[in-house]
């Protein structure tokens, strides 16, 4: 439980900004493919209309872009078309954090998130769970466990993030928080 919530700890202080929100019911990420397929460059009326109204910035420069960008510009913008007007409400308020961030904060979350997605798709869903335990508690709780986090030593974190002792026996789950209806 300590390593759960530790790595729930870890997950909330490094991914403030909530990349992609994934549901609780979403099945786990298929594994990657045995070998990436290249991918080829995308002629700009390729883009349905709304596509290229969301990508209109890159209009001009779009046949300048590598292939890869242009395929993920595209399937960007297919998931922002796909999203209620409260999530993309959510999603820009994350893009603006994430601007506002320093460029070695942006760095440091990427690499965080870049060591999330090498783990194996069960650990992944573990931590995403626990993730969202977190979220689940009380501020007050979080700020605590946070409190709690920055007071250990590294080797207390790196123990209790791989559950290999109970540096921190303070850090157990209360009952989930449900707020009043």
């Amino acid at each position: 439980m300590i390593r759960y919530l530790a790595l729930c700890a870890i997950l909330a202080l490094s991914v403030a900004t909530s990349f992609a929100q994934t549901p609780a019911s979403a099945p786990p990420a298929p594994p990657p493919a045995a070998a990436p397929v290249p991918a080829s460059p995308r002629a700009w009326g390729s883009l349905s209309p709304a596509q290229q109204q969301v990508l209109q910035g890159y209009q001009g420069k779009w046949n300048s872009l590598p292939p890869e960008r242009q395929q993920s510009l595209a399937k960007g913008s297919q998931r922002w078309l796909s999203m209620t007007p409260q999530q993309r409400a959510g999603a820009q308020q994350r893009f603006s954090q994430w601007r506002a961030m320093p460029p070695e904060q942006r760095q440091l979350l990427r690499q965080r998130w870049q060591e999330f997605k090498s783990l194996p798709p069960e650990r992944q869903r573990e931590v995403r769970e626990s993730f969202n335990r977190f979220r689940q508690m009380p501020p007050e709780r979080r700020q605590q466990l946070r409190q709690q986090w920055r007071q250990m030593t590294p080797e207390q974190r790196h123990r209790a993030a791989q559950g290999g002792g109970h540096a921190a026996p303070t850090m157990h789950a209360p009952p989930p928080h449900h707020p009043p209806r």
